[in-house]
């Protein structure tokens, strides 16, 4: 075997693994959309958002590097990747705290 037929192979396995991530990946970025409809007050949003928006970007990110190849384009989305994986939490964090120290109070049932 050469290496462009290895090269057309691993394109050939690859390829479907990469686009079935970013269908899932598609999948949790849209039940957190559902999550910021749905849902009554920004605690219960950040929550739904803030797990599934991480999980979803992994997937559409990981995809995506897959699909591109052993690249300097991959190596931008991966570290695009980090960045999210580590600062998500933090923006999720900050934004329920300034929420909770601007007085606004969570959702009750008394409220509905």
């Amino acid at each position: 075997m050469t290496v462009n037929e290895i090269a057309e192979w691993a394109r050939f396995v690859l390829s479907p693994v990469a686009i079935a991530s970013i269908v899932v990946g598609l999948m949790f970025l849209f039940v957190a959309a559902i999550g910021v409809l749905r849902l009554p007050d920004v605690y219960t949003r950040s929550h739904a958002v803030s797990l599934t928006d991480s999980l979803g970007a992994f997937f559409v990110l990981g995809g995506l590097a897959l699909y591109q190849g052993l690249s300097t384009n991959a190596v931008k989305i991966l570290i695009v990747l980090i960045l999210l994986y580590l600062l998500n939490p933090v923006i999720t964090h900050a934004t329920v705290r300034s929420a909770l120290r601007s007085g606004l109070k969570p959702w009750s049932r008394e409220d509905a």
